[in-house]
């Protein structure tokens, strides 16, 4: 039984649910579809078995903000292919590299073409550095309730038995972080035999909150900013799938101790069988100031919230060609969360969720005389897209458009 304090609250969040959209008297913010490089494998070698040392870190650091990497120079065709080569870890302990090819790219281009916009946008910082990863008031929204947590969008967020968070973006694809499976120097505790969790609820439980939300909840909760904190649900568990292969670009494991690192922190599991759930597309990162309401969103398995599913959404801040910062509140635990957009679809003409990004964590950056954080994502570029999409499809062709 909800307790009295929490009744204001909920009736509060109804009258918000129920009023227009802020978003409906903007324009609509549009998926564009554009033509997106092509990143194909060419030779694979045998690599040494990987010695899976080290716990997963759950939170990453450098020593560069966001200036920093946009004084960075530009790639080189010849960088690119160094660095979106790739190993491949398979459930057995081997362990491949994959060179690759890039065709039909254009290094110089910071952006891509269809999204090209005039500056990028200027983010609010923060200069003390806290013990939590939250930005002033906690605006997480914990969501219980087998009509919810096996909802789109909530149900493509799976947790990894390292510790992190994942997304589903195939039939048997998982998006994730590369820190939660390679430290940069060697393979993870627990990444040759790694397990995806999907979260369920036991059968009695199964009508638990169905009672006083609207069924399009999920909708509405991503239009304003209502916060709702679902009664807590102890009675969550885990059905969990092995992972059959887990790709990591080499720019993560070249350049973890270096500033380029965290530009390639994201990895993609493949499952040993398909896991019967609606999956999110992937889509090219568009810039900030196109998002809608300049609002990114992720759930994750936050580890201050054991066995709860915790989505939150904020509005996007400073970003790089490679990286978008942001305040969103979030914890370890998090980190390999999918970063994802809703915006309008013009040719198929309805709202379509894209992942645009993976949460890499909360990162602080230490100065002189001041230390700046920041909450930082992996941008989905087009050529990450290409990359990405092609370990799901294992063609380029299904992969032209983004």
């Amino acid at each position: 039984m909800r307790s009295r304090a929490a009744l204001p609250r909920f009736a509060s969040l109804l009258c918000l649910l129920f009023l227009p959209s802020i978003l409906s008297s903007s324009p609509r913010r549009q998926w564009i579809l554009q033509h997106i490089p092509v990143v194909l494998p060419q030779q694979t070698k045998a690599r040494p078995t990987p010695q899976f040392l080290n716990e997963a870190r759950l939170d990453v650091a450098s020593p560069c903000d966001p200036e920093c990497h946009k004084k960075a120079p530009l790639p080189s065709y010849w960088d690119l292919r160094s660095l979106l080569a790739y190993e491949t870890l398979h459930s057995d302990g081997q362990l491949t590299e994959t060179a690759i090819g890039i065709y039909g790219y254009n290094p110089y281009s910071s952006t891509s073409p269809a999204y090209s916009s005039g500056s990028f946008g200027k983010a609010e910082r923060s200069h003390v550095r806290r013990k939590r990863q939250i930005f002033g008031h906690d605006g997480r929204f914990s969501i219980a309730g087998q009509n919810f947590l096996l909802k789109y969008p909530f149900s493509v967020a799976v947790k990894l038995s390292t510790g992190c968070s994942g997304t589903l973006v195939g039939d048997r694809h998982v998006l994730t972080a590369a820190h939660c499976v390679h430290d940069g120097k060697n393979y993870v505790k627990g990444a040759q035999r790694l397990r995806v969790g999907f979260l369920k609820l036991k059968q009695r439980d199964a009508q638990h909150s169905s009672m006083y939300l609207p069924s399009n909840f999920s909708n509405h909760i991503e239009g304003g900013p209502a916060q709702y904190s679902p009664p807590a649900n102890d009675k969550m568990k885990f059905q969990w799938i092995r992972a059959k292969r887990t790709h990591v670009p080499k720019g993560w494991i070249k350049g973890n101790a270096n500033d380029i690192g965290m530009d390639y922190d994201y990895a993609l599991l493949e499952l040993k069988k398909p896991h019967k759930r609606r999956h999110m597309k992937l889509g090219v990162s568009p810039p900030a100031q196109r998002l809608p309401g300049r609002r990114v969103h992720f759930s994750g398995f936050d580890n201050d919230r054991p066995g709860q599913l915790v989505y939150r959404f904020c509005r996007a801040g400073e970003e790089t060609s490679d990286l978008l910062y942001q305040h969103c509140d979030a914890q370890p635990g998090a980190s390999g969360s999918g970063v994802y957009a809703r915006m309008w679809d013009g040719r198929r003409r309805h709202w379509e969720r894209k992942v645009i990004g993976v949460f890499s964590g909360h990162q602080w950056v230490e100065k002189k005389d001041t230390s700046q954080e920041f909450n930082v994502a992996v941008r989905i570029t087009p050529l990450k897209y290409a990359q990405i999409c092609y370990w799901i499809k294992g063609n380029f062709v299904d992969c032209r458009e983004g």
